[in-house]
Order: C-alpha cells, then sequence, then structure tokens
C-alpha cells in the first residue's frame, strides 16, 4: 500500500497542514475541497494512521500526522532539489564546482561571492579551496579543480592555461613595533634585513621548488596559512608581508608598523590577482558566472573607493 503514496499525496497533506483547512489547501493547489478531502483520506489509509483529528470544525493535525508532515516536506523538497538540479545539468550545469583561492585574495570579497554562488546555484555544490603560491594552480593544471584565483606566479605554464585579471592587492612589509626592525630610520638595506628572521608561507606544491620570491633573508620560518604568519608578525617573531587589507586595523592601533625595503617602492608592492583555468577545459555556467561576479564586484568596489577618494 505505501508504494502508491504519490508526491501529489504528500503536496495536498503540506498544503491542508499549512492553511488550516481543506478547502483553503485546496485553493492553494487549485483543488476542490472534495478532492483534498478524498485524497487526504486515501493517503491516510494507505499509511494506516490518522493525520488530521475531524472532530472540531477545523481539521486539526493529530500527533502523528505532526510527526509525518517533518518527513513530508523533506521528501518533497528533495524532490524539488532533485528536479532543479537535474534541469541545471540538461542546460550545461556543473555536477559540482570546485574552486581554489590563493590566501592573499581579499576574504570579503570572497565571502561575498560564495554567498552569492549558492543564492544563484542551489543545487550545485561548491568545492573551496585556500591555498598559497603553486598549491592554488597545482590542481588547476591538474584538473582536480576548475578555476583557480591566484596571484601572479613566474611558474605558471602560459599556453596551458588562461587568466583574466581580476584585481591588485597592495602589500606592506611590516613588523612588530618591539622588532629591532621597527626602531630603524628609512629605507632598510637588504643586508640588515638578512640579519633578521622573516616570516614567509610555504608552498604546499613543488611547483617553486627552488624558487624564492621576496625572500630577503637565510633565517625564514616558513608557515602555512596567513593567519599563522600575521600572529607571529604581530608577536614580534620575525618581519615579513601581509596585503594591506588585512593588517589595516594593526596599522592604525600600532601593533604592526611598516617597514620600508631599500629600493623597492611602494608602487611595486601590489600583487595582480588572476581567475585561472585549463584553456582546454573552459568554466561552465556556474564558473563562468563566478569569475563574472568577482570582476563585477572588484570593478564597484574600485568605483566606490574613486568616489570616497574625491570627497
Amino acid at each position: 500500500m505505501l508504494e502508491s503514496v504519490s508526491l501529489d499525496h504528500l503536496r495536498i497533506f503540506i498544503a491542508a497542514a499549512d492553511e488550516g483547512s481543506f478547502s483553503a489547501g485546496g485553493r492553494r493547489l487549485r483543488r476542490t475541497q472534495s478532492v483534498v478531502s478524498q485524497t487526504l483520506a486515501n493517503l491516510e489509509a494507505q499509511l494506516g494512521v490518522k493525520l488530521f483529528d475531524r472532530s472540531s470544525r477545523s481539521p486539526v493535525l493529530t500527533s502523528q500526522g505532526v510527526a509525518l508532515l517533518a518527513e513530508a516536506r523533506a521528501v518533497v523538497s528533495g524532490m524539488d532539489v532533485f528536479k532543479a538540479r537535474a534541469k541545471g545539468l540538461s542546460d550545461g550545469l556543473e555536477p559540482e564546482l570546485s574552486v581554489v583561492v590563493d590566501v592573499m585574495f581579499p576574504f570579503e570579497q570572497l565571502t561575498s561571492a560564495v554567498a552569492a554562488f549558492q543564492e544563484k546555484f542551489p543545487t550545485t555544490p561548491l568545492r573551496l579551496y585556500v591555498e598559497a603560491l603553486g598549491a592554488v594552480l597545482q590542481p588547476v593544471m591538474e584538473g582536480r579543480c576548475a578555476v583557480g584565483v591566484m596571484g601572479s606566479l613566474p611558474t605558471a605554464p602560459a599556453p596551458l592555461l588562461t587568466r583574466e585579471r581580476l584585481l591588485l592587492v597592495k602589500m606592506l612589509f611590516v613588523a612588530s613595533p618591539t622588532h629591532a626592525l621597527a626602531s630603524l630610520k628609512g629605507p632598510i638595506p637588504a643586508r640588515v634585513l638578512a640579519q633578521h628572521r622573516q616570516l614567509v608561507l610555504t608552498d604546499r606544491s613543488e611547483l617553486s621548488q627552488g624558487k624564492e620570491f621576496g625572500v630577503f633573508s637565510a633565517n625564514t620560518w616558513r608557515l602555512a596559512d596567513l593567519g599563522s604568519k600575521h600572529a607571529f608578525l604581530r608577536a614580534g617573531l620575525g618581519w615579513g608581508s601581509m596585503p594591506v587589507g588585512v593588517i589595516e586595523t594593526d596599522l592604525a592601533n600600532g601593533s604592526l608598523v611598516k617597514i620600508e625595503i631599500e629600493d623597492i617602492p611602494d608602487a611595486i608592492l601590489v600583487m595582480p590577482m588572476s581567475a585561472v583555468f585549463r584553456t582546454d577545459r573552459p568554466p561552465g555556467p556556474a564558473g563562468r558566472w563566478l569569475i563574472e561576479y568577482l570582476k563585477s564586484s572588484t570593478a564597484t568596489r574600485a568605483r566606490r573607493a574613486k568616489a570616497k577618494r574625491a570627497r
């Protein structure tokens, strides 16, 4: 008998329960009251459970009805998701989207993009990874991630990959105000920097093996994530570079101070961020939408910043 229970049965059950009467539930579904009443009676017979108490003027859910209503909602919702995802796949939408993002990318913009993506593509799972240096590029090259959001990396093979510019991330060299370098005036020579421990991010891939980017000291601590590097800098355990957006509060309250390096003007301390994907595997509708969203949000922020400076 239970095999005869259909989604139509469950939708009528939910509508009647939500509206508080069979007639109102029928109007919601454009069914007559008699059809709703008969359908629910058939459903109760098939389940062997009384769903509504009809002894008063308006039907009232029984305790069994209350318990099964939540299950009915889950079944109907699951089928709606199933149908939406099937339609998306038939239209060419990716079954899922895997994205790897450089740890230097502004996280306020990333979280905004992810929230918008979930609203736009609720049935498309988003697998998100945050990495640094070559560990951003490698999963894209190997096809494990469809899209990467990465900073500049000289080892990126141009013919294999397509890049689309997103934004520039401004960087600064900083140290704790208690660090020895913080007391030095003017630009600091490289030979002086080499005497102090530099905090750098480690590359969990092998793409940059044997290469150094922005490393001035042989005495380094290599950290796996930007949060650890930030905490170590504030603790005075070394000096290093950080995205300005991450350390604005520290610079304002003095828990970190800017240090200048000889022969490296501030204008050079920018990291271009690009969306990257394999040329032979361009992103589908969901991946393309995410890239365009990141571009548009970047343009919007740039216009707002320009207007703010003009005031």
